[in-house]
């Protein structure tokens, strides 16, 4: 049998549906409260995330298609990761914090040796229109 990832409740901030706190993301915090029913585990609160959620060794940083999610800062470290025969069924993620040239550039390297790119460059849809119809200035 194929080992599957576990599902898990999602952990909310307690306290969290109020109006005035829509623009905020959801995200776990830990209750600190000395009143908080969250910090003293009452089951109405809700689920925290807790050691009994963790995957399995062989899913963990995996992707849903199966594959395992490669950081990549750098076109070298793309071909350390291909070159390296212990790395197989793998997609990479590009950081954040790589410009756009050299993220192109490594979506190509990457193209080429058929491996998926999780975060490709967005379509610039905008900039192709606004050229089309002749923008007045």
């Amino acid at each position: 049998m194929a080992l599957k990832k576990k599902t898990h409740p999602t952990f909310s901030v307690p306290n969290f549906g109020a109006k005035s706190r829509k623009r905020v993301s959801s995200r776990w915090r830990k209750p600190r409260g000395i009143d908080s029913k969250k910090r003293i585990k009452r089951s109405f609160m809700g689920a925290e995330p807790t050691i009994g959620y963790r995957n399995p060794e062989g899913v963990r940083h995996m992707r849903r298609d199966g594959t395992k999610q490669m950081l990549v800062h750098s076109k070298k470290e793309l071909v350390d990761i291909i070159e390296d025969p212990d790395i197989e069924g793998f997609s990479i993620t590009v950081a954040a914090s790589v410009s756009k040239r050299k993220k192109a550039e490594i979506a190509g390297f990457a193209a080429q040796n058929g491996i998926k790119v999780t975060n490709p460059l967005p379509k610039e849809k905008k900039a192709e229109a606004k050229e089309e119809k002749g923008v007045k200035k």
